[in-house]
């Protein structure tokens, strides 16, 4: 038999508030309330997906995929806009060249809404890809296509060699 005395509750009130409290300080949280930069993980919506980490951001929408480098510093606005290279014919069979394109977006708390702008020098145009947006932490809802997992179920951007990311990466 617990006894709950007055003194026993205060001292239960005052753990809750101090769980409460420590709770609400946590610094651990991947996506800070004012971050410089955009955090390594795994960036999901429906039928697009973004993989960041310390070298490179795998980006794909739909039935295409691009890169750009890591990591990618975000203006006081939580916007950034950087340039990269795009694959838009990656399916069903993959036809290069890259493409150079540019990278921009807005965060906001875990949501990351951005646009790719593709100078698709094969057919002379510009190809624009967005707005999408993506959640932090959330698994990417991919429609059929699948190029954005392998036979054994890893991110493409797992099988591509950290060196040959450099390759196709512009200078910074």
């Amino acid at each position: 038999m617990t006894m709950t005395t007055p003194a026993r509750r205060s001292h239960q009130r005052l753990l809750l508030a101090c769980t409460v409290l420590l709770g609400a300080c946590d610094t651990r949280s991947p996506v800070d309330s004012n971050p410089e930069e955009l955090a390594a993980g795994t960036w999901g919506g429906d039928n697009t997906g973004v993989i960041v980490n310390q070298e490179v951001a795998h980006v794909h929408i739909g039935c295409t995929f691009g890169y750009f480098a890591a990591p990618v510093l975000l203006d006081d606005d939580g916007r950034f806009n950087v340039p990269g290279e795009y694959l838009l014919r990656a399916y069903p069979v993959a036809i290069g060249p890259s493409l150079p394109a540019q990278f921009a977006g807005v965060l906001r708390g875990s949501v990351l809404t951005f646009t790719v702008a593709v100078n698709d020098t094969v057919q002379k145009k510009l190809v624009a890809l967005g707005p999408v947006t993506v959640t932090f932490g959330r698994d990417p809802k991919m429609g059929p296509c699948p190029i954005c997992r392998d036979a054994s179920g890893q991110p493409m951007a797992a099988r591509l060699p950290r060196a040959s990311w450099r390759s196709i990466l512009p200078e910074r």
